[in-house]
């Protein structure tokens, strides 16, 4: 498209900088990309577990629900380019895609890389000036609009600024929380700031003594007390300070919520959902009748990882090596109780710098959902992480900075022209 001779300055190379960039570029402005790091794309690159999670195939309300921080706010985004047009967007740049378990979408190549070269690639084709190792540190404006962006190499004229920083975990990609105090000076507000997406911390020992060991098909449950309540099902992790893995990471944010108010939060696995007490109690049962010269820890077997025998047999009370024909009614029923409920106590979550996503940020009530422009600087547009909103795992949160990015792009070449 044509040079619409405005200038437009992107502040932030990353998933939604890097659309935004693009999108603006391509429509006929004349576009500064600013990067504090060496490279762009930087946490591009690791998500996915270096794979790149896209987006996800499911239908758009359901990225809505997914989006437990403000998914409403992005109607209207969602609404202008969704993952299909995404999706399109991308295959017609030459990237290859596959859909895979939950929906969630990946390079065929599997190599985020693929992804941030393809970005630089495109960078070089829309000439879009690239600043990096060049960290903004104000947004100027004057008579209420944003007239243009200060480094420490120098002013640079704007006609409309889009801010793309993210929000403050992965401090080494570059995510160090540095759009916040830019809007602050614009005068908006930033909610608190903390972790989701993130493992959770558990004061009990035996976690670690489990370390490495994955659990497929169990229940997740946490409670901070009253109807504060969520529970999950898939597979869990534990790890040398607590637990990690696919639910208890879409568990997070409600962990975090209720522990950053002060709320004390139990936890608990139920190691076979699909079976009730009583059909459980049954399955003992027999087992007990198949391994009845066996001591009891070689009779649970069947029922769990090998490592793990000892810990529930230590948290339901009974001695690992009591034969199991002399095992009481009581006993049998209790250790069917602990197989339905392994408590756990969480203290909390690990740091922020760990987290997956930033929980809180730019104060969505200030921006307008049908153009991310800023409601408090007029031709200042917001997207990506730095606003306060989150979503679980499988390509919702990318799907969200990609989306953003782009409107934000759209609208602004849009008023300036």
């Amino acid at each position: 498209m044509s040079s619409t001779g405005r200038k437009v300055a992107v502040i932030g190379g990353g998933v939604a900088g890097l659309m935004a960039a693009v999108t603006a570029a391509h429509e006929g402005a004349s576009v500064s990309l600013f990067e504090k790091m060496p490279k762009v794309g930087l946490k591009m690159g690791i998500t996915g577990k270096g794979r790149c999670n896209l987006t996800n195939s499911a239908p758009i309300m359901d990225f809505i629900a997914k989006t437990p921080g403000n998914g409403k706010f992005l109607y209207s985004a969602y609404e202008k380019f969704n993952n299909e047009d995404l999706l399109s967007l991308f295959h017609s740049w030459g990237l290859a895609t596959k859909v895979e378990r939950g929906g969630r979408v990946f390079p065929k190549s599997d190599d985020a890389q693929e992804v941030r070269h393809l970005f630089m690639k495109l960078l070089h084709r829309e000439k879009v000036e690239l600043h990096l190792e060049e960290p903004v540190r104000h947004i100027l404006q004057k008579d209420g609009a944003a007239c243009s962006v200060v480094t420490d190499r120098g002013t640079y004229g704007a006609d409309a600024v889009i801010l793309t920083t993210g929000g403050a975990s992965y401090p080494r990609t570059g995510s160090t929380g540095d759009g916040y105090a830019m809007a602050r000076e614009l005068g908006h507000r930033v909610t608190a700031i903390r972790p989701a997406l993130i493992p959770l911390v558990c004061a009990e020992s035996w976690p670690r003594e489990l370390q490495g060991i994955s659990l497929k098909n169990v229940t997740f449950s946490v409670d901070g007390g009253g109807r504060r309540k969520g529970e999950e099902f898939g597979e869990m992790l534990f790890t040398h300070f607590g637990v990690s893995g696919p639910i208890v990471l879409s568990l997070s944010d409600k962990v975090s919520l209720w522990r950053s108010q002060g709320h004390e939060v139990k936890g608990a696995i139920d190691l076979k959902p699909a079976l009730s007490l009583d059909v459980l109690d049954k399955r003992l049962i027999r087992d007990f009748e198949k391994y009845h010269l066996k001591q009891m820890a070689s009779a649970l077997v069947d029922l769990m990882p090998h490592r793990m025998i000892d810990v529930v047999l230590s948290l339901a009370d009974i001695p690992r090596d009591l034969p199991v024909s002399d095992l009481k009614k009581g006993d049998r029923l209790r250790l069917a109780g602990m197989l339905k409920h392994l408590p756990l106590t969480i203290t909390g979550t690990r740091p922020l710098a760990e987290a997956i996503v930033t929980a809180g940020g730019i104060s969505v009530k200030e921006i307008n959902p049908s153009t991310m422009e800023s409601k408090i600087c007029k031709h200042v547009y917001m997207a990506g992480e730095v606003l306060d909103i989150h979503a679980f795992t499988g390509g919702y949160n990318l799907q969200a900075a990609f989306s953003t990015g782009h409107l934000a792009a759209l609208s602004a070449v849009k008023e300036l022209s």
